[in-house]
């Protein structure tokens, strides 16, 4: 079983910055990426970005130059700094990995972090 937890999030203005960070738990055998997607209320779930174990990154056009991600392999973390925040990165952003634990690759999820940038 494979627990992910996130931390961080909460209200910030725009322009300011906040990081969110996730930690990768339980009888993981290897993990190949990790990342962020959102959900926005009325919204569908979508990527903001992933970094694979081999530090290929894939992040939406719309948070290209604000936001970082990066990736600790040795202790299952991922991290997300986000800088220059937009009323419209308000979401619930959620923490993906994923991993074998098992006998097959599968996608895990945390419970989701409130990020809210008010005007």
């Amino acid at each position: 079983q494979v627990q992910v937890v996130e931390s961080g999030g909460g209200l910030v203005q725009a322009g300011g910055s906040l990081r969110l960070s996730c930690a990768a738990s339980g009888s993981i055998f290897s993990i190949n990426t990790m990342g962020w997607y959102r959900q926005a209320p009325g919204k569908q779930r979508e990527l903001v970005t992933t970094i694979t174990s081999g530090g290929l990154i894939n992040s939406a056009a719309s948070v290209k130059g604000r936001f970082t991600i990066s990736r600790d392999n040795a202790k299952n973390t991922v991290l997300l700094q986000m800088n220059s925040l937009k009323p419209e990165d308000t979401a619930v952003y959620y923490c993906y990995v994923h991993a074998i634990a098992g006998l097959k690759w599968e996608d895990y999820w945390g419970q989701g972090t409130q990020v809210t940038v008010s005007s």
